[in-house]
């Protein structure tokens, strides 16, 4: 099973995103976010919410918990 940060990585390439966008999307820097990727900074739990929600991808998923990929049901 991946790594969260595999999975983190293979969400942002998947999308054809940028760490920039990424992480103007977090409100945080490419750096930042760069450090977030490469498990250099833990990344606080504010910003994996927003990834799930980015995504559409549970928490679960997001973190390596479970390999199926559960979109977060709608409101």
């Amino acid at each position: 099973m991946k790594t969260y940060l595999e999975i983190m990585r293979d969400l942002r390439e998947d999308s054809d995103k940028t760490q920039r966008d990424i992480a103007e999307y977090l409100g945080t820097t490419q750096q930042v976010y760069s450090r977030y990727e490469n498990g250099e900074n833990e990344i606080p739990i504010r910003h994996i919410i927003s990834l799930c929600r980015y995504y559409n991808v549970s928490a679960d998923y997001l973190l390596g918990l479970t390999d199926k990929r559960m979109q977060l049901p709608k409101k």
